[in-house]
């Protein structure tokens, strides 16, 4: 098996004894359960439950739209935020974003593939993605206002998912799961308008660990069905860095990430320190959000955009160029 391409997922993130399985893997774990932590990983009962981190986020990308959806359990509170971007217009034209009520408002649980389910629900607004396990399918739900999505995204075919475990800066563990991309069916309604999502691709992250007070990072994701990629810079090091290349996951190494901070439409230029990932960034517009809730805060910039420049699975391969593929980069920071 070549150096880059990675080992099948175990069931479970931790050994028997309660020590974490570290490492990249090809696949989905039946669960992410932390219960059973030990050893110098394990904190005590109030330092989990403020550092403990979960959130499930969906992306859907065509030729019109780019829609970003996520639902966030931060432990001591929760949040969702949905946006519809217009590619064709360079603007959003739908948003929304709500912060809940503790324990009331948002449920995920510890499932990332098969069984998953998170959903939120605020007044007359909900939010809900769910895997469908007779049908193969994961299903998006979503009604704010004028705005609705109801969207299928087709597992069958895809690739495998990437499962990362690993240490995480200023806090103890993290594992997250990452999809392929997948083909997508449904719709997209914002006021009288809509959006067919077929020949559209749909993509998502689960993610489940114990962070720092405050965190950082830099990411960039786009996906079609037979290409995509993943990478992040800041509290997890280049633990999730990935590239899906004709249904193989391969792994990357540490992503560097050069843009301008001020300028929110500005290019960027990313790649990897392994000469695997070389690429590009155009935003065509972006979503931006800055809290201050006192006792914690946020500053979200997700530029949506297109990347073009290669990839390869390895060294000695040629180059795979990439033309304009649909995707997001981001620069995040957060205290909670």
């Amino acid at each position: 098996m070549p150096v880059n391409f990675l080992p099948p997922a175990p069931a479970h993130v931790l050994h028997p004894d309660g020590q974490v399985r570290c490492g990249k893997y090809a696949g989905a774990p039946t669960i992410i359960d932390w219960s059973a932590l030990a050893g110098s990983y394990r904190r005590g009962r109030l330092w989990e439950a403020l550092h403990h981190k979960h959130w499930h986020y969906v992306a859907l990308a065509t030729e019109e739209i780019f829609c970003g959806i996520a639902i966030v359990d931060v432990g001591w509170t929760n949040t969702a935020f949905a946006y519809v971007f217009d590619r064709l217009a360079g603007k959003l034209i739908a948003s929304y974003s709500q912060d809940g009520l503790p324990g009331l408002t948002a449920t995920l649980n510890a499932h990332p593939a098969e069984q998953a389910s998170s959903a939120f629900r605020f007044l007359s607004n909900s939010i809900r993605f769910q895997h469908l396990p007779a049908s193969g399918c994961y299903e998006l739900q979503l009604h704010c206002g004028a705005f609705n999505i109801t969207a299928m995204l087709d597992a069958k075919a895809a690739a495998p998912c990437l499962l990362a475990v690993g240490e995480v800066q200023g806090g103890t563990v993290h594992a997250t799961v990452k999809s392929a991309g997948m083909q997508l069916s449904g719709e997209v309604g914002v006021g009288s308008r809509s959006f067919n999502l077929q020949n559209g691709t749909g993509s998502y992250d689960h993610s489940n660990g114990f962070l720092a007070r405050e965190t950082e990072w830099r990411w960039a994701s786009a996906h079609a069905l037979d290409m995509g990629f993943n990478l992040q810079a800041g509290y997890f090091s280049s633990h999730e860095n990935a590239l899906w290349l004709d249904g193989q996951l391969i792994s990357l190494g540490a992503a560097q990430f050069d843009f301008d901070a001020s300028q929110a439409l500005a290019d960027w230029h990313i790649y990897t320190d392994d000469g695997l990932l070389d690429l590009h960034f155009h935003p065509e517009g972006f979503r931006a959000e800055n809290k201050n809730l006192i006792i914690a805060s946020s500053r979200y910039l997700q530029p949506v955009g297109v990347f073009s420049g290669w990839v390869r699975a390895s060294l000695d391969v040629p180059k795979r160029q990439i033309e304009k593929l649909v995707g997001v980069t981001e620069d995040h920071y957060s205290k909670w």
